[in-house]
């Protein structure tokens, strides 16, 4: 049997279609909950008050120092374990994602707030706006501008980081390749070239025009 004729052996096809959906939903449950709790982090970065910003620094840099697969086994083999929970796979690996997802969403509304020069803030009181038309009228509007090329790169390396919930048992796109492989591993030897040839394609499918479309805002806003 050839290598690319394992794809469209019985429901193998359909089966990695299933797999990418479940790819496809931990993701865009992941980049919600991040898009939401995110705004929030970002706005007590801006915070005047030091305690709450070390707080959100360092909840920061605890996340991007620990590596996702990391925390996807303290979540799943560590705490789920150790406290009885009854958690699947695929809920630790939405919990895991959302905390690393609002980690970089918060510092990337903050970035976005900061970025905007500070006359733009003074000429807008200048004109008599009160804070919140400030930012309504102002600020908002060119620091959206600025976070939601960062927003789309960011959900692209959440989709592509799922790969790792495999290791923790969730039967997503990449774990239902390897079953296939490991099926037919006798029969056609080079199913692994046809199986993940077909996989990145999937994902390129999916994240290329993401990463194409962020590109092409970001030219936009700045061009303006």
């Amino acid at each position: 049997m050839q290598g690319y004729e394992v794809l469209f052996q019985g429901n193998n096809f359909l089966r990695l279609l299933g797999g990418l959906w479940v790819t496809i939903r931990i993701s865009l449950i992941s980049i919600a909950l991040s898009l939401v709790l995110g705004i929030f982090l970002g706005a007590a970065m801006r915070m005047k008050n030091k305690a709450v910003r070390a707080v959100c620094r360092s909840y920061l840099e605890f996340v991007r120092i620990m590596p996702q697969l990391v925390l996807l086994f303290i979540v799943f083999f560590g705490i789920v374990k150790a406290t009885g929970l009854n958690l699947s796979g695929e809920v630790s690996a939405v919990i895991v994602f959302t905390v690393w997802g609002t980690a970089e969403t918060g510092d990337l509304v903050r970035g976005a707030f900061d970025s905007v020069p500070k006359h733009q803030y003074e000429s807008a009181q200048a004109l008599g706006l009160d804070r919140f038309g400030v930012y309504r009228y102002v600020i908002l509007p060119q620091a959206v501008r600025i976070l939601i090329p960062n927003l789309i790169n960011l959900s692209t390396r959440m989709i592509k980081t799922t790969a790792f919930v495999s290791l923790i048992g969730v039967t997503e796109v990449l774990k239902v390749g390897k079953q296939i492989i490991d099926a037919n591993r006798y029969d056609a030897p080079d199913a692994a070239l046809w199986v993940y040839g077909a996989i990145f394609f999937m994902y390129f499918i999916i994240c290329f025009p993401l990463s194409l479309f962020s590109r092409k805002l970001a030219k936009k806003y700045k061009q303006n």
